[in-house]
């Protein structure tokens, strides 16, 4: 019976998520792909650093991993609470952003940036470690808690980016409380899933991560 209960439970969870998706699908679409364009244009500008910038990195790499394997121990707790602040000042940010005349161009902007830093860091560890020990890298410290950061991340952006429309389309006081709301609400649900993000980066991708550099990385 239990079981029955929570299977509805998520398949009613399962059909508003993809209700959601299919109507918003074109701002999805157009997001993703300047996530993606963040990504390629990060890979470009790491491929394209001079010498001494490249040494910076990979030393700053090396130290990091040299530091794990000398037993240094994470602060699981800190870095739960950086990766919590991070994510409650970006949801600050798109949710402004939607209420703004310039929001829409900035949501993008967001999105572009984002995808540039993941770009980046991803070319900075594979140029570093190289192709199979990169991936074993980034697996570990980045993957986990990205599956769920970026489709969080664009699900705010396509809420600000429907508030926008809204209160251009229809001005009235009324409409603009009530959509405001709505975009408050949705913010917050979707902080909840961020915050679940921070959890597994700190305590799961932090553990893996140094098990694979210990082991995997010396």
């Amino acid at each position: 019976m239990r079981e029955s209960r929570n299977r509805s439970k998520y398949s009613k969870i399962k059909n508003i998520i993809l209700k959601h998706v299919n109507n918003n699908l074109k701002d999805y679409t157009v997001l993703t792909l300047f996530f993606i364009v963040g990504i390629i244009v990060g890979v470009i500008f790491i491929n394209n650093i001079n010498e001494s910038e490249r040494n910076q990195i990979s030393g700053y790499i090396k130290g990091i991993i040299n530091s794990l394997n000398q037993d240094y121990e994470i602060d699981n707790l800190e870095l739960l609470k950086i990766s919590i602040l991070d994510n409650f000042k970006l949801t600050c940010i798109l949710w402004l952003m939607g209420l703004t005349v310039i929001g829409m161009p900035l949501i993008y902007g967001v999105m572009l940036y984002r995808g540039f830093c993941i770009g980046y860091t991803s070319a900075s560890i594979i140029g570093v470690l190289g192709t199979k020990k990169g991936i074993i890298f980034l697996i570990s410290s980045l993957f986990m808690q990205n599956m769920i950061f970026i489709p969080c991340v664009l699900a705010i952006g396509v809420s600000g980016l429907k508030l926008y429309r809204s209160i251009i389309k229809d001005r009235r006081k009324e409409n603009i409380k009530i959509e405001i709301y709505r975009h408050t609400v949705f913010c917050t649900i979707i902080f909840i899933g961020l915050s679940v993000s921070s959890v597994v980066e700190a305590y799961v991708s932090s553990s893996l991560f140094s098990y694979i550099v210990k082991f995997l990385l010396p």
